[in-house]
């Protein structure tokens, strides 16, 4: 009798420490930091309007991005920012398609957009690491190829900077295409889109707000984020041997050089 007494607590207790551990590890955080947003959400700061808006350099490396190139360069082309203080820099490394074509089509299409077109040696981070020094803005800006702005987004992540000089770095929030998902027939696809979208949502939205908040910030997103091209210089630039140069430019900036790393989230 002894025995299966001590049988059922060890069994009570094993279990009791897995459920434990979740909860405290998980759980309770989660819901503090459920809170937390709310009131972070709720808590509204005045954004002042410097008299003068800074250029802003945009970034898009390119390879074998015929398909996505001028969409997204039509996207920065109907961004509310000026497009007098807009730089773009398309930074081709050995693409193999007609990315070139793309790129003449909005150069033609888009003619009172400041663009610009490099070659470079193969790879996103050398791709990068050549546009930092051909860039003119104040703010630089590093955006996907297969990624298209929201047409507030420059304005938005500038006001960010200009009222907030401690931040030296920001990621943006990137979600799927929400009115792509709608069109979706097959509900079984539907559902694993709508599930992405939400996980884009929460990593971002909640994930981030809070790592920014305490400036440990992980990694800013390589799809879409913005430097101070004062404090880009002083780094190492991207690191061209490792396929998480974005992490890696995160920690330089934070940990290296004390920088602070920040989200904006509209």
């Amino acid at each position: 009798m002894t025995f299966y007494f001590h049988q059922l607590i060890y069994q009570i207790g094993f279990w009791f420490t897995w459920l434990l551990i979740p909860i405290i590890v998980e759980v309770l955080p989660a819901i503090r930091y459920f809170f937390k947003l709310l009131r972070m959400a709720h808590t509204k700061k005045i954004v002042n309007q410097p008299l003068k808006m800074p250029i802003v350099s945009i970034i898009l490396p390119v390879y074998n991005s015929a398909e996505t190139l001028y969409s997204c360069i039509e996207s920065i082309y109907h961004s509310t920012y000026s497009k007098d203080l807009i730089q773009v820099i398309v930074v081709n490394n050995h693409s193999t398609d007609n990315s070139f074509d793309e790129y003449k089509r909005a150069q033609w299409q888009f003619k009172n957009l400041r663009i610009q077109w490099m070659d470079t040696d193969q790879g996103k981070a050398q791709a990068l690491n050549a546009a930092i020094y051909s860039s003119i803005g104040r703010y630089i800006v590093n955006l996907d190829t297969d990624g298209m702005l929201q047409a507030e987004a420059l304005t938005n992540l500038v006001l960010y900077f200009e009222n907030n000089p401690g931040i030296d770095a920001a990621t943006g929030t990137i979600l799927t295409q929400k009115n792509l998902i709608d069109a979706t027939k097959k509900w079984r696809l539907w559902a694993l889109q709508a599930n992405e979208y939400f996980e884009y949502a929460q990593s971002f939205l909640a994930g981030r707000s809070i790592e920014s908040n305490k400036n440990q910030l992980f990694t800013m997103s390589g799809a879409f984020s913005a430097f101070r091209r004062d404090a880009l210089v002083t780094t190492f630039l991207y690191n061209v041997n490792t396929v998480g140069e974005d992490t890696d430019m995160t920690f330089q900036l934070r940990d290296r050089l004390g920088k602070k790393v920040g989200f904006c989230f509209n």
